[in-house]
């Protein structure tokens, strides 16, 4: 009997190794970023909102996103892999999640991948999100006060209200419910977007459409993307942007200019444009300079145009592969009241901290 039970767990053990020999192979990565600074800030919130005073605070994501995820891939042969990310964001000041109603904010999507490029479904940047990224003068960093992420790529259009199926009205970065199609064809990529409204008896309110473009080769990045969203209403908002990028030595030279348009009301519109130049050098292979300016222009119906200008200069140290110290300052200079009357024509921001990647 004993001999009979150690032959049918022998044979069970080889059927499951013969079953696992004969399944494609897969894997999952953990990931993330964790960025902690301090950061004083005169004229602005903890938040880096326009503010009558100064405020102190331990930040996280102030440098980089803090974040975590996880990403994976199965072979599923013939060159073809299926693929997901599920990514979120992580207030490591504090440990919270960055999101109190979304676990997964940052991504949430699955897809197939081959030689032609990836499909992929569910919660994901737009085009135009993509498209800046390349081309931003500050590489993506400085989220919460960077204009190509706020304003260009609409991650805080201000606008309060929700446009395509972000589920937010502070921004239309991410979308749920989309489907993205990216493919690769030497050095040029193309995008298509559709985000899916799902608003009962309403096909188009809360939808997106997107297209985006880009050709890097010899140093040279150029990228560009244009993406329609409804509202619940079906008004629309309307975004473009382009923009290059030319590494020349140690030194990357980037520019870039981004423009959306939104009716906020019947017959009520808000036009937002962004240009935005800089440069970084690589003093040592340890140390890295960057600066960067921003000018923002807004125009509303009934109202005078306003704006302001920015400009944000930042050294990076790297201890290691994955970890840097940097040291931040910004000026940004209002115009026209556009940071509402209580509050200073002026703000300044310096910030230094720590950020480890995994």
């Amino acid at each position: 009997m004993r001999k009979r039970r150690i032959t049918g767990a022998l044979c069970v053990a080889l059927a499951g190794a013969a079953a696992q020999a004969q399944t494609p192979a897969s894997n999952v990565t953990l990931y993330g970023v964790v960025d902690l600074g301090l950061r004083n800030g005169s004229g602005l919130s903890a938040s880096n909102a326009p503010a009558p005073g100064s405020s102190h605070s331990l930040g996280s994501g102030i440098h980089t996103t803090s974040r975590w995820g996880l990403r994976g891939a199965e072979d599923l042969g013939g060159g073809a892999k299926a693929v997901f990310n599920l990514e979120s964001g992580l207030n490591a000041d504090t440990g919270a999640p960055a999101n109190a109603t979304k676990v997964f904010d940052r991504a949430s999507w699955v897809g197939l991948q081959g030689s032609w490029g990836t499909l992929a479904l569910g919660r994901q940047t737009t085009t135009l999100a993509d498209a800046i990224s390349p081309v931003d003068p500050l590489g993506m960093r400085f989220a919460s006060f960077n204009p190509s992420i706020g304003v260009a790529a609409l991650s805080q259009h201000g606008l309060g209200i929700e446009y395509g199926s972000a589920g937010a009205t502070s921004g239309s970065y991410r979308l749920d419910n989309s489907l993205k199609v990216t493919g690769r064809f030497g050095g040029i990529t193309a995008r298509a977007m559709w985000g899916i409204g799902e608003v009962a008896s309403q096909a188009s309110a809360l939808s997106s459409r997107g297209l985006g473009l880009a050709w890097a080769g010899d140093g040279v990045a150029v990228s560009g993307a244009y993406q329609s969203f409804k509202d619940a209403n079906q008004r629309t908002l309307d975004a473009a942007t382009l923009g290059a990028a030319y590494q020349w030595g140690t030194v990357r030279l980037a520019a870039n200019a981004g423009r959306n348009k939104a009716e906020t009301a019947a017959g009520r519109f808000t036009v937002q444009r962004v240009l935005s130049a800089g440069a970084t050098w690589a003093a040592t292979p340890w140390v890295d300079l960057t600066a960067a300016y921003y000018k923002v222009d807004r125009s509303r119906t009934g109202a005078a145009d306003d704006g302001y200008g920015r400009l944000v200069a930042f050294a990076e140290v790297k201890l290691s592969r994955r970890t840097k110290l940097y040291a931040e300052l910004d000026n940004t200079r209002w115009r026209n009241g556009f940071q509402g009357a209580a509050n200073k024509a002026t703000a300044t921001g310096i910030s230094a901290g720590v950020v480890h990647t995994f």
